[in-house]
Order: structure tokens, then sequence, then C-alpha cells
């Protein structure tokens, strides 16, 4: 299977990973009059099978470790249920994700709900893989964290954002941040890591890939039926959506799965070399990627009082101290 060998080609694999996660939601607000949880079952779909695909292209060449299918027999079961389970809480988190961005739009709800994740990722993480600089990792949280703050005063300043909208996206981007932080450590777990000199997981990144989008896949039928039945936003919806939509949704759906299962097999392959830590944190950078969609493509700020680019200048500027001292940390 592929794996970097140095940590310039890890580095370019994470800042992909940032920039796919960071970009997958463009799919969504490019659909018209689909509802996110008939959008979902499209993207979940998606995301098994760009795993699946790079797995047995990617990582079934070369002599370097063991290829998809013989890592997919030998895996120990436990493992396998571990990023499983993991896939799982992923998927209800990227499901309070998108209701976020519903109410909210792009540049508020991936800044407050990926930083939040930033934070609980990477310190689960790192509790059970200490690989890095501790210093320069919580200096690199406390960052995301102040940017976080930033990007939430700035949605306060908007005019259409009244108190109980405001107040409703925001817990959602909250619940949604801690959840997201807290599939990264089922991961490193499922993982090869040393505990006192000893090494566990048994999973390599591309089927530990595909463990986890099984896992998001399968628990959609928990998850995703019950916002279908009881949705944050706007009425109950049925199956028959799905089938009255046109290809054009179908189509953004299984790509915007693609271009996030993308960035996850990218980061869980970097991961190899750094870290499940470090590789997270940097890959936890795609609110940068989204906000910048948000303001500039997606014009969610378009008449924002100036004190609201303030807050948005800072939140940008914050997160990109956050993610230099992450990678830093690898150092």
């Amino acid at each position: 299977m592929f794996t970097p060998h140095s940590l310039g080609v890890a580095l370019f694999m994470m800042i992909t990973s940032a920039i796919c996660w960071g970009s997958w939601a463009n799919t969504y607000k490019g659909v018209k009059n689909y509802r996110f949880e008939l959008f979902y079952w499209d993207y979940a779909i998606g995301i098994f099978l760009i795993s699946l695909i790079l797995g047995r292209t990617m990582g079934s060449v070369g002599n370097q470790g063991l290829s998809l299918r013989d890592n997919v027999h030998l895996a120990a079961t436990a493992d396998a249920v571990y990023a499983m389970v993991g896939g799982a809480i992923f998927n209800l988190a990227n499901l309070l994700l998108v209701a976020a961005i519903d109410m909210a739009g792009l540049a508020i709800a991936f800044p407050v709900s990926i930083g939040i994740a930033l934070v609980v990722g990477v310190i689960s993480s790192y509790a059970q893989q200490p690989k890095g600089n501790a210093t320069l990792l919580a200096a690199g949280v406390a960052c995301a964290l102040i940017a976080v703050v930033l990007d939430g005063k700035a949605y306060g300043t908007l005019p259409r954002a009244s108190h109980s909208t405001s107040r409703k996206s925001i817990i959602t981007c909250i619940v949604s941040g801690i959840l997201m932080g807290l599939w990264a450590p089922f991961m490193a777990r499922a993982m090869p890591h040393e505990v006192n000199g000893q090494t566990l997981g048994t999973l390599g990144p591309y089927a530990a890939a595909v463990f986890l989008t099984l896992g998001a896949l399968l628990s959609c039928f928990i998850w995703n039926i019950y916002f279908m039945k009881h949705p944050l936003v706007g009425e109950p919806v049925s199956f028959s959506g799905v089938f009255r939509a046109p290809i054009s949704a179908h189509s953004l759906g299984l790509v915007g799965g693609f271009i996030w299962g993308i960035g996850m097999v990218f980061n869980l392959v970097a991961a190899s070399f750094t870290g499940v830590a470090i590789s997270y944190a940097i890959g936890q950078s795609a609110p940068m990627v989204a906000a910048l969609w948000g303001v500039f493509a997606w014009r969610e700020f378009a008449g924002a009082p100036g004190k609201a680019k303030v807050y948005l200048f800072l939140m940008f500027l914050f997160y990109c101290f956050g993610i230099l001292l992450v990678a830093k940390a690898n150092g």
C-alpha cells in the first residue's frame, strides 16, 4: 500500500484532506429543494464507495505493508468494531453539522463545530497516542478555541440572526463539534500504536477508512431515519423524496461523499507517519476553507457590519496560528 515516506508528503496529504473536508458541503449548498436528510443518503454511499476505490488502488499497490484485502482478512474483530463505532459517531456529528449549515451557513457552522472538534479530538487522541510536542499542540488548540469564539461573535452581528435561531444553530454546532471530536480516538485505538512498548491495533489506514465509512453508512439507518421523522429544520420527510429527486441532486450527494472520503483516506494515510493527533488537527483546519467558501462564494456575510469582518479576519488569523503550531509540534 502507498504510505508517505517524508513529512513533506504527509503534510501535502493532510492539507489536501483539509481542503476536501472544507469543500464537500458546497455540493449540498448547490442542490435546490432537496432536504439534507435525503441528500445525506447519497453522501453516505459516496464516502463508502470512495474508500473502497482508494483502498483497491492506493491501498493495494507497492510492497509496503498489507494490501487492503489482506488487512481486512487479518484485522482483529475488536479493531474493526472500534472503527465502525467511530464511523457511527462521526455520522451523527456530521448530520448535525449539515443541519447547522442549513440554519447558520458554511462560514459559521464549520468553524464553530470543527473548531470544537479539533480541541476534543486532539486532546483525546494525544492521550491515547502521545506523539508530538504537547506544549505546541496545547497552544494550537488554544488558538482554535479563540477562533471559535470569534466566529460565533461574527455570527451574532448578522441582522438576520434572530436570538432564537442563533441560539439553536450555535447549540447544534457545539453538540456536533463535541461528537465530531470523539470519533478520532476510536480510530487511534484501531490503528497501530504503541502502549508500554507493545504495538496494538491492526488496521492500516485504508482498511480503517473502509470500516469507518461502513459504520457511517449503516448508522444512517438509525440517525438519518430519526432526523427524517424529527428534523431540526422544517417538516418531516419520507423516503419517497429520494426517488423524486433529480439525477443532479443524487450526483451532487455522491460527489460530496467522494470529496469528503478522499480527505478521510488521505488524513488516515498521513497519520501513519505523523500520528493521529497531528494529522487530525491539521485536517481540522477545514473550517478556514469552508469559511472562505461561505464568505466569498455564497456571500453569507453580505451586508454585515464592519465589526463582523474584523471578527472573521481575526478568526482566520488564529486558525492559521493554530495550524502552524500543530504542524510544528511534529518537529
